[in-house]
């Protein structure tokens, strides 16, 4: 059976023999793949025209809604994923870091699209940046959807997440996304993309797929895409030397598999429990994926009197590994994706062997378990050990992309620090250590070579994620080797496909442009008090200027007796002439209490509750008989999705402004209401 892609709305299959794809257990053909024929500067025109325009024209908030229905109709249909990912090679638990991983990922960076963008189409980057002495001319940083395709290329050894945390990001951002996936495992990305496009969740041309061959997509990439690469360093070199991506500019970010490395700390014995959580880790990291994981532990650093005891307690565990068929539950690691990568990972296991001795693993007498699988990609597991790590070119140059790794010796911790930087660079370094001193002379001596370092002791193992797991939440990526680039890392993966541009005008301009007031705009006002409106009515700009209230010492003594709160500046007469403020003063979240007394309509409205409090700032002291009043405008709108469980709402953000009688600014902050909807429809 031949793969498809999908292109301009519709499945094509391929005329014509494509290249054999065979099953990693058992060594059958499985599928062929081929993109003859696709036209695909007719591909990339469908994507900006279709895709684009409607992605565009959604919000962000609207965008991670689709992100996280999508992510809930494939959490049902994952079981279908999970049988073809036995072809693949993966175990259970392979195949979970790769399916509800990916599927994971859409959840997280749906949620924190919506908790930390705007229900808007622009980001606001940065703070207002004056640009007058009046305040009439300011600047501000925008960020806005490229109007190109996002091009994925993904590796081979995971075909699920791989291609959904890069989709993740562009379709936030609003940029549709070609899919190209490796061709060993093309099947499982074919398999869900297809199911993705059955459930009609997503904008027509926001997501294609190609199985096979880019052809000459690259040739017509503009200063508008992007393309995103997970794989070999030569591949990503020579996709990223393109001429059109040169000449043009191209966003180009690369994700190369590295020679990551895990350090022992040289605090640690082995009758610690740090030593057991780091031997532990090693296996699971050498055998997780079959050690195809572009996290993978390559290098394992030791202390020189530990040599032995590691080696002694890696050996006693690799050797528990039962290797084959990964649909039998005995199972714990499965083959290579491919006899390719089974001659690749032999070819580098003998270059290593150039500066580093075999103390573990053979193919003589190995026979995975199951029935056929003498025709599969399997390796068992290899552990070298490299004497002069210092002096070993191999060590720190060559990965084999399989169940190898190598133990090296260190002296301290200088030396160590310069070991794991002759990696020339990491997607992943972790240190295994109780001593926090260690910890931090080791991430200040390594952090400019590491994309991410996990420090791990046993106060933090029993919730760890792990060595060789990417999280959403964190940037993914590293220096040099590595690729240089960066993914994932919550909202961080969206400016990835967006331009950052910076507006110079007045602040009511500005504010206009933007959807959200600016210090210095004018106001709107109006008879009818903002808190009697409903989310749909309050305008952007609406202002309240108050009535003004006096203090008195009777409301600092009574403010004391209510919070408790008796520092001596508001109580003291004698202390407070002696401190900087040289007169009692008071409290300031009695300004604040005070203030909301002034602004706050008390009968029952649309307001339903006071929802937080940002970037507050006490500026001036407030003494007893000053005189305050307050400023509220709506800053900014954001309507909540509507649930079945509640009236329909919004969150209003206001900005406060507190001043005292010579109009000098006292207070600022912003507070959040939550205000009911005049009609209940959905976001």
């Amino acid at each position: 059976m031949k793969l498809e892609s999908y292109i301009e709305g519709k499945w094509y299959g391929a005329s014509g023999a494509g290249k054999d794809l065979f099953h990693a257990v058992n060594g059958s053909k499985v599928y062929e793949i081929s993109s003859e024929g696709i036209h695909f500067q007719r591909m990339l025109e469908y994507a900006k025209d279709k895709g684009g325009r409607a992605l565009r024209k959604m919000t962000f908030h609207e965008r991670s809604l689709r992100l996280k229905e999508l992510a809930l109709y494939l959490t049902e249909k994952k079981e279908a994923f999970y049988e073809i990912s036995k072809a693949t090679g993966a175990t259970r638990k392979d195949s979970w870091i790769d399916i509800d991983g990916g599927i994971g990922t859409l959840f997280v960076i749906s949620s924190k699209g919506r908790r930390e963008l705007p229900n808007e189409k622009v980001y606001i980057d940065g703070d207002i940046e004056p640009l007058s002495r009046e305040g009439s001319f300011i600047g501000r940083h925008i960020c806005v959807p490229l109007e190109g395709v996002a091009v994925h290329i993904n590796a081979f050894n995971f075909p699920c997440w791989g291609f959904l945390e890069k989709f993740s990001g562009s379709f936030l951002a609003g940029v549709p996304s070609i899919i190209k996936p490796a061709s060993q495992t093309a099947y499982l990305t074919e398999s869900m993309i297809k199911s993705i496009i059955q459930s009609n969740i997503l904008p027509e041309g926001s997501l294609q797929l190609i199985c096979g061959g880019v052809g000459d997509l690259l040739d017509h990439m503009t200063g508008q895409d992007v393309v995103t690469f997970t794989g070999s360093a030569e591949t990503g070199l020579k996709l990223k030397s393109h001429p059109a991506i040169l000449k043009n500019n191209t966003r180009f970010n690369m994700e190369a598999d590295s020679l990551n490395c895990s350090i022992l700390g040289m605090d640690v014995k082995p009758e610690d429990e740090e030593f057991g959580l780091f031997v532990k880790e090693v296996v699971r990291e050498m055998t997780s994926k079959t050690g195809q994981k572009c996290t993978a532990i390559r290098r394992i650093f030791v202390p020189e009197n530990l040599q032995e005891a590691v080696i002694k307690g890696l050996k006693e565990k690799l050797s528990t590994i039962t290797i084959g068929d990964p649909s039998l539950k005995e199972v714990r690691m499965g083959p290579l994706a491919s006899l390719d990568q089974v001659e690749e990972v032999k070819r580098n296991v003998d270059l290593l062997q150039k500066s580093a001795d075999l103390v573990h693993g053979s193919f003589d007498g190995f026979k995975p378990l199951g029935q056929g699988t003498e025709q599969g990609a399997f390796f068992p597991p290899f552990l070298l050990h490299c004497q002069s790590p210092l002096d070993s070119k191999e060590a720190h140059s060559v990965e084999p992309f399989g169940p190898v790794s190598t133990v090296m010796p260190y002296k301290n911790v200088d030396e160590v620090n310069t070991l794991a930087k002759m990696g020339e660079g990491s997607l992943v370094g972790s240190l295994f250590t109780a001593d926090d001193d260690i910890a931090r002379e080791v991430v200040l001596g390594t952090a400019s070579h590491h994309g991410r370092i996990m420090i791990v002791n046993k106060d933090s193992a029993k919730e760890s994620t792990g060595h060789g797991s990417p999280l959403p939440h964190l940037v993914h990526g590293g220096p040099g080797r590595a690729g240089g680039g960066e993914e994932l890392g919550g909202v961080r993966s969206v400016f990835h496909y967006m331009q950052r541009t910076s507006l110079q005008g007045s602040p009511t301009t500005l504010s206009h442009v933007t959807n959200e007031w600016m210090t210095g705009a004018k106001g709107l006002e109006d008879r009818v008090h903002p808190f009697r409106k409903y989310f749909e009515e309050l305008r952007i700009g609406e202002t309240l200027i108050t009535p003004r209230r006096t203090v008195s010492e009777a409301d600092i003594v009574n403010f004391a007796g209510v919070s408790g709160d008796y520092f001596y500046a508001h109580m003291d007469e004698i202390a407070a002439k002696d401190s900087l403020f040289e007169k009692r003063v008071a409290h300031g979240y009695f300004v604040l209490s005070a203030a909301a007394g002034l602004f706050v309509d008390p009968a029952p409205g649309p307001v339903q509750a006071n929802y937080g409090l940002d970037n507050l700032r006490f500026i001036e002291p407030v003494g007893i008989g000053d005189t305050i009043q307050a400023k509220l405008t709506c800053m900014r709108k954001t309507r909540k999705p509507l649930r079945d469980d509640e009236k329909a709402n919004g969150v209003v953000v206001w900005n406060v402004e507190v001043s005292n009688q010579n109009d000098e600014m006292v207070a600022l902050y912003n507070i959040l209401t939550l205000v009911e909807c005049k009609e209940r429809k959905a976001l």
